[in-house]
């Protein structure tokens, strides 16, 4: 079965990293579902108004094989190193979410912000809570339904004890640049503290990309300090 894009993603993460870890994990990341031309039919999105929140079905770009030390898309590993585990112990692929996977799809839940019409790209969708860089491709969406979609009991295997950890972010001035909504949704990726698990350097200065700006902070301890946020060069 081959199976096409139906729309794509835009947002202010062109790369990987500073991405939260899992859908709905900083709420105030938003992005849109932008239709591909094919798809662009207002009758096909009628009723989903109804819904809080969609499921998207989508597929890990070349974005994330880019990245340094990332694989190629055709490239796969039998087990892998999850962040969960702080990057140091292996387990099997389909016991994680992990890019590296057979046909590189992902699965997330995410809160509809809006429904709307535009004259560019007719019907968008507006939605929160997203883990996806700008471009990626979504192959299908589907509505969350709470009585089936839910379920209580449900054991959450390595995932157990979520991170609860959040690091205080200092330096918050030199994010002045950035739109009040851009502003809390980069703050709310720097307090879910984005460095891999098994990298803790004090000393190291790290960069994340978002929109148009190269953001560079730093962290000790529980303090994270925004270092800079400068417009760096785009992938355009």
């Amino acid at each position: 079965m081959e199976i096409s894009p139906i729309a794509e993603i835009r947002c202010g993460f062109s790369r990987k990293f500073g991405l939260p870890r899992q859908s709905g994990y900083v709420p105030e990341l938003k992005g849109t579902v932008v239709f591909r031309p094919g798809y662009r039919i207002k009758k096909a999105t009628e009723g989903l108004e109804s819904f809080s929140h969609i499921w998207i079905i989508w597929g890990f770009s070349e974005g994330f094989a880019s990245e340094p030390g990332g694989r190629e898309p055709d490239d796969w590993d039998p087990a892998v190193r999850p962040p969960k585990l702080g990057g140091n112990a292996r387990v099997g692929v389909f016991a994680t979410r992990s890019p590296n996977r057979p046909n590189r799809l992902a699965l997330s839940a995410v809160k509809i912000e809006a429904i709307r019409d535009t004259e560019e790209s007719g019907t968008v969708i507006d939605i929160s809570g997203i883990d996806m860089t700008d471009g990626t491709p979504v192959y299908d969406i589907k509505p969350y339904i709470p009585y089936s979609d839910s379920i209580p009991g449900a054991l959450p295997g390595i995932s157990e004890d979520p991170v609860t950890h959040r690091l205080e972010v200092t330096g918050i001035s030199e994010l002045d640049a950035l739109s009040p909504d851009d502003r809390r949704a980069v703050i709310g990726c720097l307090e879910k503290d984005p460095r891999p698990g098994y990298i803790t350097d004090p000393g190291r200065v790290y960069t994340m990309t978002y929109s148009v700006y190269e953001i560079s902070f730093r962290v000790e301890g529980n303090v994270l300090t925004v270092t800079g946020c400068v417009p760096g060069q785009t992938d355009a």
